[in-house]
């Protein structure tokens, strides 16, 4: 952790609600907005922050996320809690797009993250701002990645952390939470059932929410991976986007990193954006059915079951969010099953050495099918996009 007590670069100017759009004052702790109880978006000064970020001031800055402090909340460096997050590759998988029929197809591969996920990303940046505005202590409902991170970051903090998983999640994410000293409570149901005992906590013991997009600053760290794609592609934004979508932070998160890209100058105004496309698995798809219905917002999913457990989430808070940002961008949404998952999760391994999560595996039979489809075309570029390291899923290739 940094200990420097300077000012951060950070134009963070306020809150503001995403349904209503508004304001809130950023300097004080908050998680929903309080009228409509929906996710609260950080807003900056951009036109200041175009001053200092620009293409040629990234080519001299530290590798991980904080090199986009403008665009970042924390205000002081002393505050920032830094694992080494992000810097993330960007893999040109040529063996994979030779074997499936399109020659441009990239990995934005997010697995060499701390705690070996894109979570840790958004937890870096959300306990960091929980230090600074004086929040005691964390609580997270999580179906794995998020809750060991949270417990990560909060140990490096020094903040006390209670997860509440699952009773039926692997093994790995237990022992990641049960290392990093959080106190983990298993519970019999599914992540919106631990979110209900993370409220009574809240409620009964003061602690702050972490949940996914019931604070606004998870949501800052996952959009990093959007300003990191632009400047591994030259500023050129690929055709499409595949994302792996449970709550859907990283997703959002994307499509609100290229709308501020573009106002820093980093990108053209006006310029191509990628199609973006959800998936999820068949056995839990709210956000992909509501899509394909026309809805804004998803129902409860019941009985939700899959083996990737990054997409095992039955209702999302920001559900109307994820389908904003697939139908600006003329994209779409599939639902692909387990073994779909499992068998593409080998191809990327066989072709390309990195070992997916399943919900990477997921991302490539949504590719697959989209070709057959034709609504990609061989000659597109595609970005794939592995949220997670095989490692925590190993039971699923015992």
């Amino acid at each position: 952790m940094n200990t420097s007590s300077h000012l951060t670069s950070s134009t963070l100017t306020h809150l503001e609600c995403s349904m209503t759009g508004e304001r809130y004052d950023a300097d004080q702790v908050w998680n929903l907005s309080p009228t409509a109880q929906r996710p609260l978006l950080a807003r900056y000064d951009l036109k200041k922050a175009a001053q200092t970020l620009t293409r040629d001031s990234l080519k001299e800055r530290r590798r991980d996320l904080w090199r986009y402090e403008e665009v970042l909340p924390v205000r002081e460096q002393k505050n920032i809690v830094c694992l080494s997050e992000g810097g993330t590759p960007l893999v040109h998988a040529e063996r994979l797009g030779k074997q499936i029929g399109c020659a441009q197809t990239y990995i934005k591969d997010e697995s060499p993250n701390p705690t070996g996920s894109f979570k840790a990303r958004g937890q870096a940046v959300a306990v960091s701002r929980a230090l600074e505005l004086g929040v005691k202590t964390l609580a997270i409902p999580s179906a794995g990645n998020a809750g060991g991170a949270m417990s990560a970051y909060a140990a490096a903090a020094g903040l006390p952390a209670h997860v509440f998983m699952p009773a039926d999640v692997p093994l790995a994410f237990r022992a990641e939470c049960n290392a990093f000293g959080a106190h983990l409570t298993l519970v019999n149901g599914l992540i919106n059932d631990c979110g209900a005992k993370v409220r009574e906590g809240v409620s009964a013991h003061g602690w702050f929410d972490v949940s996914t997009l019931k604070e606004p600053y998870r949501l800052e760290g996952k959009k990093t991976m959007g300003y990191e794609l632009g400047e591994q592609m030259n500023w050129e934004l690929p055709d499409v986007i595949i994302y792996p979508a449970g709550g859907g932070t990283g997703l959002i998160g994307l499509w609100k990193a290229f709308a501020e890209m573009e106002e820093l100058g980093l990108l053209p105004k006006g310029g191509k954006r990628p199609r973006m496309v959800t998936v999820q698995s068949t056995g839990c798809a709210p956000i992909v059915k509501a899509f394909h219905d026309g809805n804004e917002h998803a129902p409860l999913w019941e009985g939700a079951k899959t083996i990737a457990d990054g997409l095992r989430v039955p209702v999302a808070v920001g559900d109307f969010l994820i389908i904003r940002a697939m139908k600006e961008s003329g994209g779409t949404a599939l639902a692909i099953r387990d073994e779909d998952m499992m068998e593409y999760s080998n191809m990327i391994a066989r072709t390309s050495g990195i070992f997916p999560a399943p919900e990477g595996g997921a991302c490539l039979a949504a590719q697959v099918e989209l070709l057959k489809q034709g609504w990609i075309k061989p000659d597109e570029t595609v970005v794939l996009f592995n949220t997670g390291t095989g490692i925590k899923y190993a039971h699923l290739w015992a």
